[in-house]
């Protein structure tokens, strides 16, 4: 079995979640105002959901079919999770993420998506890369958005959280578009 990647940015290292991560995921997922924002984040987010979350990890790397990066600021605490959940038939991928309200608007969220995504069409072969975001939330669209990904469109009462129908956005960027871009150059892989 190989080893879980890491990739190094600027001020970020996204690597594998671990289990003296708990603390950190259970901390910043907690918050009311982070799990809002996200379809699968329940509140309150509880330790079970973080071990929950690190099994899913550790599985989805083992059938090759899931990549979920802890988001880590250099000096090594962790402040969010960004993710690829691949669709090996179609060398697709959908991209997931959320970070700590603490850390917003700082352009780290942008930071860790366009490695997540720099990862994913370089060393994952993916042709294409998918996210939705919840329409109340446009910040993360701004961050799709900077990230080189085009809205493909709208889908009405798409989602249901805490029996709440919500409206969800679909971004994309296919590979010829990504390999136009030049803002993924500063994130280094590191096997």
């Amino acid at each position: 079995m190989h080893t879980f990647p890491k990739i190094e940015t600027p001020r970020l290292l996204l690597s594998a979640l671990k289990a003296a991560d708990l603390p950190q995921i259970v901390q910043h997922a907690s918050n009311r105002q982070v799990s809002r924002y996200t379809m699968s984040l329940p509140y309150p987010y509880t330790e079970a959901d973080a071990l929950g979350l690190i099994h899913k990890a550790y599985h989805g790397f083992q059938d090759n079919n899931r990549y979920l990066f802890g988001i880590r600021l250099k000096a090594g605490q962790l402040i969010g999770v960004v993710g690829l959940q691949l669709e090996k038939a179609f060398k697709r991928a959908e991209l997931n993420f959320w970070i700590g309200e603490p850390y917003w608007g700082k352009g780290l969220t942008t930071e860790a998506v366009r490695a997540a995504v720099h990862y994913g069409f370089s060393h994952l072969g993916l042709r294409k890369v998918t996210s939705t975001y919840m329409a109340l939330n446009p910040a993360s669209g701004k961050v799709m958005e900077n990230c080189g990904m085009k809205r493909e469109g709208e889908l009405a009462e798409h989602v249901c959280k805490a029996g709440i129908f919500y409206d969800i956005v679909l971004y994309g960027l296919v590979i010829k578009d990504y390999q136009g871009l030049a803002n993924s150059a500063d994130a280094k892989v590191i096997i």
